[in-house]
């Protein structure tokens, strides 16, 4: 199954630009393919502007972010896969979503090179028991 999250972060950008608000990114940028302004980026990430006012040729696919924006002055492509949006959300009042960091599609593996990794056991649970009180 396909991730939902290129379908969500569409949906909250239309959701975000319908209150008449500005939608904003968080982004991993120390993601792989992630080509952001290095400059702006703090302890690893970077909260972009996605609004029409900023940026031109908006692209929300499937597999990436992509867009033209200035920064001081300076003119760059952005673009941003899909796992590195952290989340989507509005300056105003910062409602909308966080996305996990780890998401993994049906099985699938984020190593490099391309094989499965088994997943660590999990520690033994303990029955839940109740205790009288007196």
């Amino acid at each position: 199954m396909t991730s939902n999250r290129p379908y969500l972060i569409r949906a909250l950008y239309d959701w975000i630009l319908d209150n008449q608000m500005t939608p904003h990114l968080l982004v991993d940028a120390e993601r792989p393919s992630t080509v952001v302004p290095e400059r702006f980026v703090q302890e690893g990430r970077i909260v972009l502007n996605i609004s029409p006012s900023a940026v031109k040729g908006l692209v929300l696919g499937n597999e990436y972010i992509g867009f033209d924006a200035r920064f001081d002055g300076a003119s760059l492509q952005v673009s941003v896969p899909m796992e590195g949006v952290l989340g989507i959300y509005a300056r105003e009042n910062g409602r909308g979503m966080l996305f996990p960091q780890q998401e993994m599609d049906s099985g699938e593996s984020e190593s490099d090179d391309g094989e499965d990794e088994p997943n660590p056991p999990s520690p033994p649970r303990e029955r839940p028991s109740l205790k009288i009180v007196k």
